[in-house]
């Protein structure tokens, strides 16, 4: 089983780097096939001369369309040749990759299974108590709204079969915001989605700390109603935050 791990990047020179450098340990690619996809909307850091340097494939996608994350996955699986799309943002940490590609392997053995999320969690050297709270609800929220069958997956890592993917036409780049659930709800149509109470992800709270948790919250609220209901984002755009 080959995978494709998918990163779609805006000026992530600063998070970026402990990304690659965590996929790029010698022993876990000796073990491991996958390729790494680097699809950036336009930074101007040192995001793409970091991508460059740690990833195979590197596709830079400005002036063409209106940028938004759902573009950048899009253009990214458009270049993948694994069997599974393993999409993961920027600024996500995983502790053990290993065993987060032979758990992947291992639930997609079973072809029930369509797709794949996991729980997230804020980085652990940076993670209060209000940050424990939160993600222990939403964790718990969406791993609810995939046990009653609507699928939910954050977008900070999603993994789904290639075919699945293609069937679908992938994100759909008309949501700046919502997306994720968007896709998800979709799968969901189709057949089962794991929900991995097991294996965590953590994200940087970058977002959270610069708007707080109640801001955040309605506006993933507002959104994700918006989208389910009207197939249309509230959003016009997904502000950046570095």
């Amino acid at each position: 089983m080959k995978f494709s791990v998918i990163i779609p990047t805006l000026n992530e020179a600063k998070l970026l780097p402990n990304l690659l450098n965590l996929l790029n340990d010698l022993e876990l690619r000796e073990e491991i096939e996958f390729d790494i996809i680097i699809s950036d909307g336009g930074s101007r850091d040192r995001t793409i001369a970091i991508a460059l340097d740690k990833a195979e494939t590197v596709i830079a996608h400005t002036n063409r369309h209106k940028q938004n994350i759902a573009r950048g996955r899009n253009c990214g699986a458009n270049l993948a040749n694994g069997s599974i799309f393993i999409f993961i943002n920027a600024d996500v940490r995983i502790t053990d990759l290993k065993s987060f590609f032979t758990n992947i392997e291992n639930i997609f053995n079973d072809k029930e299974y369509l797709a794949m999320t996991f729980r997230v969690r804020v980085f652990p050297e940076d993670e209060t108590i209000s940050d424990k709270f939160f993600h222990f609800i939403y964790n718990e929220y969406f791993h609810f709204l995939n046990l009653v069958g609507l699928g939910m997956g954050r977008g900070e890592c999603q993994v789904v079969r290639k075919e699945i993917y293609e069937r679908l036409g992938g994100y759909d780049e008309s949501l700046a915001a919502g997306e994720d659930f968007d896709f998800f709800r979709r799968i969901r149509k189709l057949g089962k989605i794991f929900f991995s109470t097991k294996m965590c992800v953590y994200e940087s709270p970058r977002r959270f700390r610069m708007y707080g948790y109640l801001r955040v919250t309605v506006s993933w609220i507002k959104n994700g109603i918006s989208v389910w209901l009207r197939k249309k984002s509230i959003s016009a755009t997904w502000e950046e935050v570095r």
